[in-house]
Protein backbone atom coordinates (compact mmCIF):
# COMPACT_ATOMS: atom_id res chain seq x y z
CA UNK A 1 0.00 0.00 0.00
CA UNK A 2 1.82 3.13 -1.27
CA UNK A 3 0.98 6.33 1.06
CA UNK A 4 0.79 9.42 -0.68
CA UNK A 5 2.43 12.42 0.75
CA UNK A 6 -0.35 15.72 0.84
CA UNK A 7 0.75 18.97 -1.13
CA UNK A 8 1.99 21.34 1.25
CA UNK A 9 -0.06 23.86 2.47
CA UNK A 10 0.59 27.72 1.23
CA UNK A 11 -0.73 30.24 3.21
CA UNK A 12 -1.99 33.39 0.96
CA UNK A 13 -0.35 36.26 2.51
CA UNK A 14 -1.06 40.25 1.33
CA UNK A 15 -0.94 41.90 -1.61
CA UNK A 16 2.70 43.36 -2.38
CA UNK A 17 2.44 46.87 -1.94
CA UNK A 18 1.95 49.14 -5.17
CA UNK A 19 5.12 51.42 -5.62
CA UNK A 20 4.77 55.19 -4.46
CA UNK A 21 3.97 57.31 -7.14
CA UNK A 22 6.96 59.42 -8.09
CA UNK A 23 7.12 63.10 -7.52
CA UNK A 24 5.86 65.54 -10.20
CA UNK A 25 8.90 67.09 -12.07
CA UNK A 26 9.57 71.27 -11.10
CA UNK A 27 7.96 73.39 -13.83
CA UNK A 28 10.89 75.22 -15.83
CA UNK A 29 10.49 78.67 -14.21
CA UNK A 30 10.48 77.74 -10.39
CA UNK A 31 13.50 75.25 -11.84
CA UNK A 32 15.25 78.29 -13.53
CA UNK A 33 15.05 80.45 -10.31
CA UNK A 34 16.28 77.87 -8.07
CA UNK A 35 19.28 76.94 -10.14
CA UNK A 36 19.96 80.58 -10.56
CA UNK A 37 20.50 81.03 -6.70
CA UNK A 38 22.00 78.22 -6.34
CA UNK A 39 24.93 79.11 -8.75
CA UNK A 40 24.66 82.39 -7.64
CA UNK A 41 25.31 81.65 -3.91
CA UNK A 42 28.51 79.49 -5.49
CA UNK A 43 30.06 82.09 -7.55
CA UNK A 44 29.98 85.01 -4.68
CA UNK A 45 33.14 84.03 -3.53
CA UNK A 46 35.20 84.82 -6.81
CA UNK A 47 33.18 88.00 -7.73
CA UNK A 48 35.25 90.69 -6.92
CA UNK A 49 37.97 88.90 -8.47
CA UNK A 50 35.76 87.66 -11.56
CA UNK A 51 34.97 91.57 -12.11
CA UNK A 52 38.34 92.80 -11.80
CA UNK A 53 39.97 90.82 -14.27
CA UNK A 54 36.80 90.66 -16.91
CA UNK A 55 37.48 94.65 -16.44
CA UNK A 56 40.89 94.75 -16.64
CA UNK A 57 41.39 93.22 -19.50
CA UNK A 58 38.87 95.13 -21.34
CA UNK A 59 40.43 98.04 -20.17
CA UNK A 60 43.98 97.10 -20.96
CA UNK A 61 42.55 96.20 -24.24
CA UNK A 62 41.63 99.94 -24.43
CA UNK A 63 44.68 101.42 -23.82
CA UNK A 64 46.64 99.31 -26.30
CA UNK A 65 43.92 100.36 -29.04
CA UNK A 66 44.34 104.10 -28.04
CA UNK A 67 47.88 104.22 -29.26
CA UNK A 68 46.81 102.10 -32.76
CA UNK A 69 43.43 104.11 -34.09
CA UNK A 70 43.59 107.10 -35.18
CA UNK A 71 41.95 110.18 -33.44
CA UNK A 72 40.19 111.18 -35.75
CA UNK A 73 38.50 107.45 -37.18
CA UNK A 74 35.57 107.42 -35.66
CA UNK A 75 34.24 104.26 -37.06
CA UNK A 76 37.41 102.51 -35.56
CA UNK A 77 36.85 104.24 -32.46
CA UNK A 78 33.13 102.95 -31.87
CA UNK A 79 34.16 99.49 -32.65
CA UNK A 80 37.21 99.47 -30.24
CA UNK A 81 34.52 100.76 -27.18
CA UNK A 82 31.63 98.60 -28.05
CA UNK A 83 33.89 95.19 -28.84
CA UNK A 84 36.00 96.13 -25.43
CA UNK A 85 32.89 96.37 -23.68
CA UNK A 86 31.24 93.15 -24.91
CA UNK A 87 34.83 91.42 -24.29
CA UNK A 88 33.65 91.13 -20.88
CA UNK A 89 30.94 88.94 -21.33
CA UNK A 90 32.88 86.79 -23.54
CA UNK A 91 35.29 86.26 -20.73
CA UNK A 92 32.87 85.04 -18.35
CA UNK A 93 29.63 83.50 -20.21
CA UNK A 94 32.12 82.39 -23.23
CA UNK A 95 35.28 81.13 -21.56
CA UNK A 96 34.84 80.53 -18.05
CA UNK A 97 31.35 78.71 -18.41
CA UNK A 98 32.95 76.38 -20.76
CA UNK A 99 35.46 75.10 -18.25
CA UNK A 100 32.88 75.28 -15.37
CA UNK A 101 30.97 72.45 -17.17
CA UNK A 102 33.85 70.91 -18.42
CA UNK A 103 34.60 70.29 -14.70
CA UNK A 104 31.37 69.32 -13.99
CA UNK A 105 31.67 66.39 -16.52
CA UNK A 106 35.28 65.36 -15.66
CA UNK A 107 34.52 65.61 -11.67
CA UNK A 108 30.72 63.32 -12.17
CA UNK A 109 28.91 66.75 -10.86
CA UNK A 110 26.46 66.39 -13.78
CA UNK A 111 25.45 63.18 -12.41
CA UNK A 112 24.14 65.35 -9.24
CA UNK A 113 21.93 67.57 -11.66
CA UNK A 114 20.60 64.48 -13.50
CA UNK A 115 19.04 63.12 -10.07
CA UNK A 116 17.23 66.06 -9.76
CA UNK A 117 13.62 66.34 -11.01
CA UNK A 118 14.22 69.79 -12.66
CA UNK A 119 14.29 70.37 -16.42
CA UNK A 120 17.39 69.74 -18.82
CA UNK A 121 16.84 73.45 -19.56
CA UNK A 122 16.72 74.86 -16.19
CA UNK A 123 20.21 73.66 -15.11
CA UNK A 124 21.53 75.55 -18.50
CA UNK A 125 19.87 78.60 -18.19
CA UNK A 126 20.36 78.77 -14.35
CA UNK A 127 23.81 78.17 -14.77
CA UNK A 128 24.29 80.97 -17.98
CA UNK A 129 22.08 83.54 -15.93
CA UNK A 130 24.18 83.31 -13.27
CA UNK A 131 27.77 83.72 -14.98
CA UNK A 132 26.15 86.38 -17.01
CA UNK A 133 24.84 88.49 -14.25
CA UNK A 134 28.46 89.36 -13.21
CA UNK A 135 29.22 91.09 -16.57
CA UNK A 136 27.12 93.77 -16.55
CA UNK A 137 29.04 96.21 -14.38
CA UNK A 138 32.18 95.34 -15.70
CA UNK A 139 30.56 96.21 -19.14
CA UNK A 140 29.20 99.52 -17.76
CA UNK A 141 32.84 100.72 -16.61
CA UNK A 142 34.71 99.35 -19.48
CA UNK A 143 32.00 101.53 -22.27
CA UNK A 144 32.55 104.58 -19.80
CA UNK A 145 36.36 104.54 -19.99
CA UNK A 146 36.11 103.48 -23.47
CA UNK A 147 33.99 106.95 -24.11
CA UNK A 148 36.07 109.36 -21.93
CA UNK A 149 39.69 107.52 -23.93
CA UNK A 150 38.45 108.17 -26.97
CA UNK A 151 35.63 111.19 -26.63
CA UNK A 152 32.50 109.49 -27.59
CA UNK A 153 29.04 110.63 -26.00
CA UNK A 154 28.83 108.41 -23.46
CA UNK A 155 24.42 109.31 -23.48
CA UNK A 156 23.38 105.89 -24.88
CA UNK A 157 25.48 103.90 -22.74
CA UNK A 158 22.02 101.98 -21.48
CA UNK A 159 21.69 99.86 -24.59
CA UNK A 160 24.31 97.45 -22.60
CA UNK A 161 21.07 97.15 -20.41
CA UNK A 162 19.88 94.92 -23.73
CA UNK A 163 22.83 93.93 -25.23
CA UNK A 164 24.49 92.75 -22.34
CA UNK A 165 22.03 89.41 -21.46
CA UNK A 166 21.25 89.20 -25.06
CA UNK A 167 25.44 88.53 -25.83
CA UNK A 168 25.73 86.82 -23.15
CA UNK A 169 23.21 84.41 -23.83
CA UNK A 170 24.19 83.58 -27.35
CA UNK A 171 28.06 83.32 -25.56
CA UNK A 172 26.51 81.35 -22.66
CA UNK A 173 24.91 78.48 -24.59
CA UNK A 174 28.28 78.26 -26.87
CA UNK A 175 30.71 78.46 -23.75
CA UNK A 176 28.10 75.56 -22.51
CA UNK A 177 27.99 73.27 -25.45
CA UNK A 178 31.91 73.70 -25.68
CA UNK A 179 32.07 72.49 -22.40
CA UNK A 180 29.49 69.42 -22.23
CA UNK A 181 30.75 67.74 -25.43
CA UNK A 182 34.08 68.33 -25.27
CA UNK A 183 35.83 65.01 -24.15
CA UNK A 184 38.33 65.97 -21.96
CA UNK A 185 38.38 69.39 -19.43
CA UNK A 186 41.39 70.28 -20.71
CA UNK A 187 39.75 70.42 -23.99
CA UNK A 188 36.59 72.45 -22.81
CA UNK A 189 38.59 74.83 -21.16
CA UNK A 190 41.38 75.31 -24.87
CA UNK A 191 37.57 75.62 -26.26
CA UNK A 192 36.66 78.82 -24.03
CA UNK A 193 39.50 79.96 -24.90
CA UNK A 194 39.79 80.13 -28.16
CA UNK A 195 36.23 81.42 -28.23
CA UNK A 196 37.35 84.62 -25.95
CA UNK A 197 40.28 85.40 -28.27
CA UNK A 198 37.89 85.20 -31.30
CA UNK A 199 35.50 87.87 -29.72
CA UNK A 200 38.70 89.94 -28.83
CA UNK A 201 40.10 89.59 -31.95
CA UNK A 202 36.81 90.02 -34.39
CA UNK A 203 35.21 92.07 -32.18
CA UNK A 204 37.64 94.71 -30.79
CA UNK A 205 39.57 94.98 -34.48
CA UNK A 206 38.23 97.54 -36.78
CA UNK A 207 36.45 96.04 -39.58
CA UNK A 208 37.95 98.02 -42.68
CA UNK A 209 41.21 96.74 -41.38
CA UNK A 210 40.37 93.17 -41.70
CA UNK A 211 40.64 90.83 -44.97
CA UNK A 212 36.89 89.46 -46.67
CA UNK A 213 37.52 85.79 -45.05
CA UNK A 214 38.20 86.99 -41.44
CA UNK A 215 34.72 89.28 -41.70
CA UNK A 216 32.95 86.17 -42.88
CA UNK A 217 34.21 84.25 -39.46
CA UNK A 218 33.20 87.67 -37.72
CA UNK A 219 29.45 87.17 -39.13
CA UNK A 220 29.43 83.65 -37.34
CA UNK A 221 30.37 84.96 -34.49
CA UNK A 222 27.34 85.78 -31.96
CA UNK A 223 28.87 88.54 -30.28
CA UNK A 224 29.05 90.38 -33.38
CA UNK A 225 25.64 91.53 -33.64
CA UNK A 226 25.58 93.10 -29.70
CA UNK A 227 28.94 94.76 -31.18
CA UNK A 228 27.37 96.21 -34.20
CA UNK A 229 24.09 97.13 -31.95
CA UNK A 230 26.32 98.89 -29.26
CA UNK A 231 28.62 100.51 -31.93
CA UNK A 232 25.89 102.21 -33.69
CA UNK A 233 24.49 104.39 -30.91
CA UNK A 234 27.51 106.42 -30.64
CA UNK A 235 26.62 107.96 -33.86
CA UNK A 236 25.48 111.29 -33.64
CA UNK A 237 21.98 110.13 -34.80
CA UNK A 238 22.04 106.61 -34.37
CA UNK A 239 20.29 104.15 -37.13
CA UNK A 240 17.68 102.88 -34.14
CA UNK A 241 16.06 100.86 -36.73
CA UNK A 242 19.75 98.79 -37.33
CA UNK A 243 20.33 98.98 -33.34
CA UNK A 244 17.33 96.84 -33.44
CA UNK A 245 17.86 94.86 -36.16
CA UNK A 246 21.25 93.58 -34.47
CA UNK A 247 19.69 92.83 -30.97
CA UNK A 248 16.89 90.44 -32.86
CA UNK A 249 19.39 88.64 -34.57
CA UNK A 250 21.57 88.39 -31.51
CA UNK A 251 18.09 87.40 -29.19
CA UNK A 252 17.59 84.42 -32.22
CA UNK A 253 21.36 83.38 -32.28
CA UNK A 254 21.28 83.07 -28.45
CA UNK A 255 18.17 81.03 -28.48
CA UNK A 256 19.60 78.95 -30.78
CA UNK A 257 22.92 78.48 -28.85
CA UNK A 258 20.74 77.52 -25.67
CA UNK A 259 18.67 74.79 -27.33
CA UNK A 260 21.71 73.85 -28.63
CA UNK A 261 23.43 73.58 -25.04
CA UNK A 262 20.18 71.79 -23.35
CA UNK A 263 20.56 69.20 -26.03
CA UNK A 264 24.14 69.16 -25.30
CA UNK A 265 23.40 68.46 -21.77
CA UNK A 266 20.75 65.91 -21.96
CA UNK A 267 22.93 64.01 -23.94
CA UNK A 268 26.06 64.42 -21.54
CA UNK A 269 23.70 63.36 -18.65
CA UNK A 270 22.01 60.05 -20.37
CA UNK A 271 25.86 58.58 -21.46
Amino acid sequence: MTLLSAPPQTTAGPPPAAPAPLAPAARLLPALAAVYRAQLARAKVARIPLLFVATFQSLGILVMMRGVVDPGDNAAAHTVVAGSSVLVVAFVALNLLSQYFGRLRATGGLDHYATLPVPAASVVLGAAAAYASFTLPGALVTAGVGAWMFALPAGHLWVLLLVVPLAGAALSGLGAVCGLLAPRQEIATLLGQLGMSAALLLGVLPVERLPQPVLWLRDLLPSTYGVEAFARTFSASPDWAAVAGDLAVCAGVGLVSLAAATLAYRRATTR
